[in-house]
């Protein structure tokens, strides 16, 4: 369905580690149809690392963008200028700098053709505040014939529209609550990317906090529009776990840690199995929508062993402290405390890390 390359996936404090054993990792990754080629067009996920990080990771692994299908490979391997001029539009979830720095700083230097910058509504609002000739140049426009501008702001619709990214490939938004500020709650977007020919699709999420958290909880509402695709449409979630357990709930800044996280898986769990016996007992198995919310005198189902059967996990944002153990990064401490909570739920989920330089088939 989906080839998919790790630029950066990591959150913390550190921003110096550019050397070439050691790169800079902010959430950045880029994905095209399987069927296709890179030269055929690239989507942009996150904007964290970009070009930079790129051509180190290149330098590590010049085939980096090779694929299983050797028909789609080209002879001479990738640039970093060469990946990034073939990037059709940026799919940000929220303007947080680890999301969009090597977009604003490379703005200027993009080749190819004009590109997209495709977010929810706020997140343009956010970007434009960049974009304003203060803080950065003016790179971006909301006009279509404006040349000029490298970057096109485009608004996607929220919770039941798929928006058309490059032939081929739609997403479906959902706003998500990644904690809140002075100015009220602030939101994130998880997306639905599909794969239109055949209706297989990813679901990968921006930064979120647990909804048992949230002074806005939206997550339930993702999940209930997964979980009537799962695992038949949708078998892949890429989520953030960004603390290990041992930080306090209130100071995880709305973001996610292990017990947050199964917890929420549980919820998924929950979701599918009230649509299988939905469609046990004959009534519809239409998702909820935005506007609905969970009944809190209602008790999830029983028993949610084997309710994620065939569904994979990739976590990601797993922040490394500035005075963590080298021989030990939290990410490897998240993984073990995960699977640890999960073994006993038995809910059917696979747990992978996600890894700088990879490259997944999804």
């Amino acid at each position: 369905m989906f080839d998919l390359v790790v630029v950066g996936e990591g959150g913390g404090p550190d921003e110096t580690n550019l050397s070439a054993c050691v790169v800079l990792s902010r959430h950045s990754y880029l994905f095209k149809p399987s069927d296709a080629s890179w030269d055929d067009g690239i989507i942009a996920l996150e904007a964290g690392s970009g070009q930079g990080t790129l051509q180190k990771l290149l330098q590590r692994d010049p085939h980096l963008f090779n694929t299983p299908d050797q028909s789609l490979t080209r002879a001479k391997p990738y640039t970093a200028a060469e990946v990034y001029s073939l990037v059709r539009c940026f799919l940000i979830s929220h303007a947080h700098l680890d999301h969009v720095n090597s977009l604003v700083l490379s703005a200027g230097s993009l080749r190819g053709p004009r590109k997209r910058l495709c977010a929810a509504k706020q997140t343009l609002a956010d970007l434009e505040s960049v974009f304003a000739d203060r803080i950065w140049p003016n790179l971006a426009s909301w006009n279509e014939d404006d040349d000029d501008h490298k970057l096109l702001y485009t608004m996607l619709g929220m919770n039941d529209t798929y928006d058309p990214l490059i032939p081929n490939v739609s997403v479906c938004s959902f706003p998500v609550s990644h904690g809140h500020n002075e100015g009220g709650n602030y939101d994130s977007t998880a997306f639905f990317i599909r794969y239109d020919p055949t209706g297989h699709e990813f679901l990968f999420f921006g930064d979120l906090e647990p909804d048992t958290l949230s002074l806005s909880p939206q997550t339930i509402n993702v999940w209930r529009a997964a979980a009537p695709k799962i695992p038949a449409s949708l078998c892949t979630i890429f989520i953030e776990c960004s603390w290990p357990s041992s930080r306090s709930d209130d100071t995880l800044y709305g973001h996610l840690k292990p017990e947050h996280l199964v917890a929420e898986l549980e919820a998924l769990a929950s979701e599918v199995v009230k649509v299988r016996n939905a469609l046990q007992s004959g009534a519809s198995a239409r998702p909820m929508r935005k506007k609905q919310r969970m009944n809190p005198i209602t008790a999830p189902p029983s028993d949610l062993r084997g309710a994620l059967d065939g569904v994979q996990v990739f976590v990601m944002h797993c922040k490394d402290t500035l005075d963590g153990a080298e021989d030990r990064p939290n990410q490897t401490l998240i993984i073990e405390q995960i699977k640890a909570l999960l073994e006993v739920k038995e809910l059917g989920v696979e747990i992978s890390p996600v890894r700088q330089g990879a490259r997944i088939r999804i």
